[in-house]
């Protein structure tokens, strides 16, 4: 539809443009008493033979010739066609000329014409004649390279679009797997002392693993669904947890705005807080604070420092690499990420600000 309508609109501003040309060569014609329409006829074939060598540029000679640099065709194509227009041009000059004269309105405008000779004066006519055949060619030649690389722009863009959502499904393939894994890890563990939470675990896996089908289609969520997806996930992760772990999640979304995110990006964020911020024997924390407005999406992580040892291959340590992967490709220079340990108080903190909350699925 978006084509037809800039078609559409190419021809009209072609019209509009070949008119406006064609339009002083009627309008400040010398006045007579009697309207004469061959004299109109022989002034319209100016503009006629600019918009014909116009158009065998715009149509045939750039593409076919001048982009694919065969220049010496090209040149002298034009040569001919322009020298052709010219001498056409200059005859019908002339026969202007004659039928002013017939009609008793071009004396005044020859009485004070210098004394030239007949060379000269033909070779000055056909000079000015010929300036406005090469100004169309000219025109033509630029427009049509506009053209040219507006499409090549266009097509560029698309090539780049289809290569990013081609490399967004593939980390979100990665994700996947990436979750399950740990996820299961877990589980395994709650197996061995505690049957009944493992069962219940299994069932939240599945609901998980529903939501997580639907969602790994779309380029976007909405922010909604994906603190749903994050409060089921700590819950589902809490039930092996012992009672010195506590988990606080906050979320602060406004109802009434609707807020768009790539999905599974805070996931990996949490997956990671659980795998470094819990101890069996010490007391520790995790913390996810997830807040948004109209302008931007903050999610803040603060979980206790427990460094896995380089024996702990759990997870293999690729969800923070996929989490920075996913953010340079959906929000390229719309983001900020601040991660590191704060001695002090030996903390972890995490922190993601998305400065697009409209990400859309095309």
């Amino acid at each position: 539809m978006n084509i037809n309508k800039t078609k559409v609109y190419t021809v009209i501003f072609h019209v509009v443009c070949w008119t406006l040309v064609a339009l002083p060569n009627i309008t400040f014609a010398p006045g007579h008493e009697q309207p004469d329409s061959l004299l109109y006829l022989l002034r319209l074939c100016t503009p006629l033979l600019m918009c014909i060598i116009f158009y065998i540029n715009y149509l045939w000679l750039v593409p076919q010739y001048y982009i694919k640099h065969k220049l010496n065709v090209f040149i002298a194509v034009n040569i001919i066609v322009i020298v052709f227009s010219a001498i056409i041009t200059q005859r019908i000059g002339e026969e202007m000329h004659l039928r002013e004269m017939f009609l008793n309105i071009s004396r005044s405008m020859h009485h004070h014409e210098p004394h030239i000779s007949q060379v000269t004066r033909i070779t000055i006519i056909f000079v000015r004649n010929i300036f406005p055949l090469i100004m169309s060619a000219v025109v033509a030649v630029l427009l049509r390279l506009a053209l040219e690389w507006q499409n090549a722009e266009r097509a560029r863009k698309e090539m780049e679009i289809q290569k990013t959502d081609a490399e967004l499904r593939n980390l979100r393939n990665q994700i996947n797997p990436h979750f399950l894994l740990n996820t299961l890890n877990n589980i395994y563990a709650l197996i061995s002392f505690d049957q009944e939470k493992a069962q219940k675990a299994v069932l939240s896996l599945s609901n998980l693993l529903r939501q997580m089908l639907y969602s790994d289609q779309e380029i976007s969520i909405s922010l909604k669904d994906e603190t749903t997806f994050l409060r089921d996930y700590i819950d589902l992760m809490s039930i092996r947890m012992s009672k010195n772990v506590e988990v606080k999640l906050q979320i602060e979304i406004p109802e009434d705005e609707e807020i768009y995110i790539a999905p599974l990006i805070l996931i990996s964020l949490v997956e990671n807080a659980f795998k470094h911020g819990v101890s069996q024997t010490s007391p520790c924390f995790i913390s996810v604070k997830v807040k948004a407005d109209s302008r931007k999406i903050e999610c803040e992580i603060r979980n206790s420092n427990f460094p896995k040892s380089s024996s702990d291959k759990s997870g293999h340590g690729i969800g923070l690499e996929q989490v920075a992967k996913r953010l340079e490709m959906a929000y390229k220079d719309k983001y900020s990420w601040e991660r590191g340990v704060d001695m002090e108080s030996n903390t972890y903190v995490s922190k993601i600000v998305i400065y697009d909350t409209k990400l859309r699925n095309n």
